[in-house]
């Protein structure tokens, strides 16, 4: 398995892009204002509390040498020192809250859209690397928003205050400190563009290695099978490694960052001592003054420090940020705020039947509403349609369900029997024609409204974690009592429920494995009846079933095709013959008529069903 075109984005944007990583952080950060202005007005009062200090200690040192009383200047500077650190304390606190509500407000929309993207977005992502950017990138921005913002906003306060105070008090000095600073800035500088790249690969280098896990782990009974547990440790060892070299190359970077602030600060200091201390000595300077320049170098490295680093830890999250960013951008399944675009199809209509005229099934015992007495409940009309736009699956395929029977769809592997499913439940939107239920163009409904008119039972019927009670209620969660055993019944269920320890509270286990397949089949048929649908789509229901549930679950079949509409994908002949109407898949086209109609009509379908009678009777 490959990525999708898109699994390892460029990193275009982002290490050349900083106009682009500032829209991304004040988007990030949008609807925090009032938070993130509470913690810096906190920690504007706690710079201004430490910044006064050294100046309460030059009036202690200028009032011992007139001799006057410094009492009160010792108490006022005990008071501020301890006010400071309170302040700096729940100043800290509150940006580091800030911090992680902006992190799980970003994992819940991230979440929120990665449930809703179009099913075309899934065809080119790989899912392991999805799950990543909730993980592990998430965790790379909770670092880079609840250390990294919050270093660079207190850090970038107090240096301005401590710049504005030492001007003041010794410009020159100041100079010097500045001459230094910048040049340890430069050096920082090149090493943060370097550390930008390496982390932004070794992101994506771990979402590969989390995609090829979740590969083999989703996998695993084939692996153990196949024998093929030392292979996939290899495959996904080479992942890991090549994260392990990009975050190594992060960190070696990064180590650099640390001894450049450390000799940029302790230079400074070195710097101003021995300058000043030669003015003091040449009496060009008072002691005073010396020592509150040089309290204020002592403050000054906190600020040089948390700045530094706190850009060191920026430039790792861009990385984080653009990724999950990424995904935060890509379209979801938008609700149609009115009728589709696209005119309908002139001159089209449904596939003749053999027998002449559109292909429906013979009159239903239903009783359907007036208003919709000949309306079929499904009809695709000219539909074209291809996963890749250059290469069509459906070629004009039209053909009609009508609003109560079964249905069968056939046709080879590849015919494009999954994908009428797939565009029935809009997970597709058609490249051309029309697909109509009850008389509606479904692109004119929404997603969720539409599907909840419609079951789904899927071939390889996927049962989620939890209880079986909590799977079958999946769909219809308020479902009563009565609906729940009525659902049960009919999927007959009962014997499962019967002998199950704990009954419908018994866990299904991961991906229901506990379960057999046929089992897992009728909970997902017992799911989708829950919801009363107009129209229940089966993919190949038998295929999992022993002969006697297969007898059991055709009379099923023929109770709920008196209750609503069922298409159902069949490769028996014993499920094909017992349905009202048989669609015949080929090339990408299609012919509907009965059973009897069409084995004297299609060559095609007689072949279909004698390739299968041989295995059918081994069951009948």
């Amino acid at each position: 398995m490959t990525s999708g075109p898109h699994s390892a984005p460029s990193t275009r944007g982002t290490t050349g892009g900083r106009p682009a990583g500032r829209r991304q952080l004040r988007r990030v950060l949008r609807g925090h204002g009032r938070r993130i202005t509470s913690g810096v007005a906190l920690t504007l009062i706690e710079s201004a509390l430490a910044l006064a200090q050294p100046l309460l200690v030059k009036r202690v040192i200028e009032g011992a040498q007139a001799g006057t009383g410094i009492g009160r200047t010792i108490g006022l500077l005990i008071a501020l020192f301890l006010a400071q650190a309170a302040l700096q304390a729940v100043a800290r606190y509150v940006l580091a809250r800030t911090g992680e509500g902006i992190v799980l407000g970003l994992r819940r929309n991230l979440v929120d859209r990665l449930l809703r993207l179009p099913m075309r977005t899934y065809d080119r992502y790989r899912i392991g690397d999805l799950i990543a950017r909730t993980t592990a990138d998430s965790m790379a921005l909770r670092t880079f928003i609840a250390d990294g913002f919050t270093d660079a906003v207190t850090g970038s306060i107090g240096l301005i205050g401590v710049v504005v105070l030492m001007l003041w008090l010794d410009w020159v000095l100041f100079l010097f400190v500045l001459a230094v600073i910048v040049l340890g800035s430069l050096v920082v500088a090149s090493v943060l563009r370097g550390i930008e790249r390496a982390s932004l690969h070794a992101q994506q280098a771990t979402g590969a290695m989390t995609a090829e896990l979740e590969r083999a782990l989703s996998a695993i009974r084939t692996v153990r099978a196949s024998r093929a547990e030392q292979r996939e440790a290899e495959r996904i060892g080479d992942r890991a490694r090549s994260a392990y070299a990009q975050s190594v190359r992060v960190g070696a970077l990064d180590a650099v960052i640390s001894p450049a602030v450390m000799l940029t600060v302790n230079g400074s200091f070195l710097l101003v001592l021995l300058i000043g201390g030669l003015r003091v000595a040449g009496r060009d300077g008072s002691v005073a003054d010396l020592a509150a320049f040089l309290l204020y170098m002592l403050y000054l490295m906190a600020p040089v420090s948390a700045v530094f680093q706190a850009s060191s830890a920026l430039r790792q999250g861009l990385g984080a940020l653009h990724r999950i960013t990424e995904i935060l951008d890509l379209p979801d399944e938008s609700e149609p705020a009115g009728p589709h675009k696209t005119a309908a199809p002139t001159g089209e209509q449904a596939a003749p039947s053999a027998a002449g005229g559109p292909a429906t099934a013979s009159p239903s015992r239903c009783a359907p509403p007036a208003s919709h007495h000949d309306v079929p409940v499904l009809e695709f009309q000219d539909v074209w349609f291809g996963y890749d736009p250059d290469r069509p699956v459906l070629r004009g395929v039209s053909f009609q369900v009508p609003r109560c029977g079964h249905v069968a769809l056939i046709g080879r592997s590849g015919a494009g029997k999954t994908t009428v499913f797939a565009l029935t439940e809009r997970f597709y939107d058609p490249d051309a024609g029309r697909i109509l239920y009850e008389g509606q163009d479904i692109r004119t409904i929404g997603q969720a409204a539409h599907r909840a008119r419609i079951g789904l039972v899927e071939q390889h019927a996927p049962v989620l974690h939890g209880t079986l009670r909590e799977n079958l209620l999946y769909a219809a969660p308020d479902a009563g009592p009565d609906e729940l055993d009525r659902a049960i019944e009919l999927a007959h269920l009962d014997e499962l429920v019967s002998r199950l320890p704990r009954g419908l509270h018994t866990e299904t286990g991961e991906h229901g494995m506990a379960l057999s397949g046929g089992e897992r089949q009728r909970i997902a048929l017992a799911r989708s009846l829950l919801t009363r649908p107009g129209l229940l789509l089966l993919d190949e229901p038998t295929a999992h079933l022993d002969a006697v549930s297969e007898v059991a679950l055709r009379r099923s079949i023929r109770r709920i095709s008196h209750e609503c509409a069922l298409l159902v994908i069949a490769h028996r002949y014993s499920t094909v013959r017992a349905a009202s109407l048989v669609v015949v898949l080929d090339g990408g086209r299609v012919t509907a008529g009965t059973h009897d109609e069409l084995l004297i009509t299609s060559d095609h379908y007689h072949s279909l069903l004698r390739a299968q009678q041989p295995v059918d009777r081994l069951t009948e």
